[in-house]
């Protein structure tokens, strides 16, 4: 099988061939999160598909370094910490260490480097000077500004006109500065604000020359992949461009980074997540509710770069195919012993994330092996399950043991004992053909929240999900 992957390029707004610049070092940077508060799906869609696109590169390259940053010094965070009266590091540090949790619930890897802002000041400061220097900024009202027009391949990744640009922004026009789309690269701070000493004085830096001087410092430029949600193409990446290819007084947005790799907006019953509507999903309050497997089933069953519906009946329909996932292996003796292994992963499901990390393909190959397997001729087959496992696994579900998913038997149950008694009166009605007790029987345990199935030679029971609301 050739392993040549396929990915949509923001930049040339078509699906191209991923021709890295260092076949041995492959260099990846994706924007995180800004941590003032919880993670939300948003995020959480973002990191699952990055952590998709790194593991399929991996399977093609030895060496894949993925960056992805963390905002820790912003606006946001000054107001949080000032609301409740504490250092902005005690925000700072707790909502990143329950981001990082949630995300590993959910079957996140860590990146290998997770640069914060405040750990690259000094980096950003000589930036400014650089660009000063090279007349694409200048000091205007204690503020240091990027002079767009000073970058004439300004709008190159978001394809915006001029007119486009400044109605786009999300800067208001501040009087000071020259051209209403010019941006922030340094600003003053109180002196009740946390802040540096600068050049322009005490203040701190603008929110895109973070990134601009994170993922030079620790991947070096050009790299290869840059990433983040569609939200960010403009104007956070656009001003990346510019800020990174003007330091070296160039013009090609491809001497910055080579691939722009963008997921589509997460909607919440067709509208989209904002505050104002109260319809943010946070991923803390979800994984108090659903597995943290039916999440990421959720935000992976849809290609990256469309948007996301989040609604119940998603998260409903990634359960009930989890349960039959699970329930194929669910007298599987063997199942303790499978082992992931890369070999045994599907042909076909890796070809379908070769080809711009088409998961919706990649889980109706799935279904499919899962669909031949429950047929008789192939129960029975180690080798198809092992495809199966590994090929799951790899995508980051089915990694539980099949009882414990289901809650089948489970002896930690308070009620196991009446459960236990009530399924062997059941058992007993139906022998003596009293099915009106059996019936009765179900009913009950059905509203004790017990769910049963009868098999060959038994009864099993399973809790039934709550409706989560």
């Amino acid at each position: 099988m050739t392993m040549e992957l396929k990915i949509f390029n923001t930049l040339d707004r078509k699906k191209i061939d991923f021709v890295p610049i260092d076949k041995n070092n492959i260099r990846v940077y994706a924007c995180g999160p800004t941590v003032y508060d919880y993670a939300h799906v948003g995020n959480a869609r973002m990191s699952i598909v990055c952590d998709l696109l790194i593991k399929v590169l991996r399977l093609i390259y030895d060496n894949v370094t993925y960056t992805s940053n963390i905002t820790d010094i912003d606006d946001k965070i000054i107001l949080a910490a000032k609301t409740q009266n504490v250092p902005i590091e005690k925000i700072t540090n707790k909502f990143l260490k329950i981001y990082n949790q949630d995300m590993h619930s959910l079957g996140i890897n860590k990146p290998d480097i997770q640069p914060r802002a405040t750990e690259y000041i000094e980096e950003m400061i000589i930036l400014v000077e650089k660009l000063i220097k090279n007349k694409n900024a200048y000091l205007s009202n204690n503020h240091v500004l990027f002079h767009v027009p000073s970058f004439s391949s300004y709008g190159c990744l978001s394809k915006r006109s001029k007119e486009e640009q400044i109605s786009g922004s999300r800067v208001e026009v501040a009087p000071y500065k020259k051209y209403a789309g010019d941006f922030v690269l340094w600003k003053p701070s109180k002196q009740n604000e946390p802040g540096w000493n600068s050049p322009w004085g005490y203040g701190r830096p603008g929110w895109h020359l973070e990134c601009s001087a994170m993922s030079e410092s620790c991947l070096g430029l050009p790299f290869d992949i840059h990433a983040g949600g569609i939200d960010l193409t403009f104007p956070h990446h656009e001003n990346e461009i510019a800020q990174s290819c003007s330091l070296n007084n160039e013009k090609d947005p491809k001497l910055f980074a080579r691939y722009w790799f963008h997921n589509g907006f997460v909607l919440f019953n067709g509208e989209k997540m904002s505050k104002s509507l109260g319809n943010i999903q946070l991923v803390n309050e979800l994984l108090k509710k659903y597995p943290s497997e039916t999440i990421r089933l959720s935000l992976i069953s849809s290609h990256y770069r469309q948007p996301l519906n989040w609604n119940k009946n998603l998260l409903q329909q990634s359960q009930a195919t989890l349960n039959r996932f699970y329930r194929i292996f669910l007298n599987d003796e063997n199942f303790d012993e499978y082992k992931y292994d890369i070999k045994d992963i599907s042909d076909d499901i890796i070809e379908s994330l070769l080809d711009d990390l088409n998961t919706p393909k990649a889980l109706a190959v799935l279904n499919k092996l899962i669909n031949d397997l429950s047929s008789k001729s192939n129960i029975k087959s180690k080798n198809l399950k092992k495809t199966i496992y590994s090929s799951s696994v790899f995508l980051g579900i089915l990694k539980k043991n099949p009882s414990e998913w289901l809650g089948i038997g489970n002896k930690n149950s308070k009620n196991l004992n009446n459960i236990e008694e009530l399924i062997e009166k059941r058992n007993n009605a139906r022998i003596n053909k009293n099915f009106a007790l059996a019936d009765d029987i179900r009913s009950k345990l059905n509203k004790m929240g017990i769910e049963i199935e009868d098999q060959n030679d038994r009864t099993i029971w399973r809790k039934i999900e709550k409706d989560n609301k």
